[in-house]
């Protein structure tokens, strides 16, 4: 068998350069499809991982049916229930817009940032809150006699230090939601899985694609790896005792 590993360099057909181009513009749409459902994911897990350790019963009910939902139900199925509910929820001009305005790739990525940055909130929200329950229960006890209410006492104290606790895992989160979003090519986004069918049909060479779509997927977690070690160290709480 015959590999031919310099297709990348060659011209497309539609004169728009080399299909390493078309490889390099998924490489940037997956990139920004996961840093948009981190955010997305970081911020609402935040909550929800607050919300599980709140005095409140039904703040921590809340929580653990968010978490139930958005965790045990597949990304796959989540992807296509928000590709076919969300346009039906809108209404108006912001459907008119959504539906005939946007191009369809952003809507794609629009819907793929979505579903992806709520699945994987539901495994931040059970890290926080880990991480908070392992804190040294003094820590609590002391912002309650410095006067600090439960806002500031989470905002100052409880996050800050949970958050240097769970760089680890969260560090496997964003590696994962790396990996996790090549399931929005299923949707009909391009991203870097979304070119391996656009480049295939021209070139006919699929060994070839999936050995150069993996190498990107490989030197991209593999950077994130590396600069979150670096964070960790930064960041690494000395004497760290868990509590109860």
């Amino acid at each position: 068998m015959n590999f031919n590993w310099t297709l990348f360099f060659e011209p497309t057909p539609y004169g728009d350069g080399i299909y390493l181009n078309w490889l390099l513009s998924g490489l940037t749409v997956t990139l920004s499809l996961a840093i948009s459902a981190w955010i997305i994911a970081f911020i609402f897990g935040s909550i929800v991982g607050i919300m599980r350790t709140s005095n409140s019963k039904f703040l921590r009910k809340f929580a653990i049916y968010y978490v139930d939902i958005f965790r045990n139900i597949p990304l796959l199925v989540q992807m296509f229930l928000w590709y076919t509910l969300l346009p039906q929820i809108l209404s108006g001009s912001l459907k008119v817009w959504f539906m005939e305005d946007l191009d369809p790739n952003i809507q794609c990525f629009v819907l793929a940032m979505v579903a992806l940055g709520l699945f994987t909130s539901a495994r931040i929200a059970e890290q926080v809150r880990t991480g908070i329950q392992t804190l040294p229960v003094g820590q609590k006890y002391a912002a309650t006699a410095l006067g600090l209410t439960q806002v500031q006492t989470y905002y100052h104290i409880l996050l800050p230090n949970a958050y240097r606790k769970i760089i680890p895992t969260l560090t496997s989160e964003m590696t994962n939601i790396i990996k996790n979003s090549s399931v929005a090519s299923t949707i009909g986004l391009l991203d870097l899985t979304g070119q391996i069918d656009r480049i295939n049909e021209q070139t006919n060479s699929i060994v070839e694609i999936l050995c150069g779509v993996t190498l990107a997927f490989a030197i991209v977690n593999y950077a994130v790896i590396l600069i979150m070690r670096r964070v960790e160290k930064k960041t690494r709480l000395p004497n760290m005792m868990s509590g109860g």
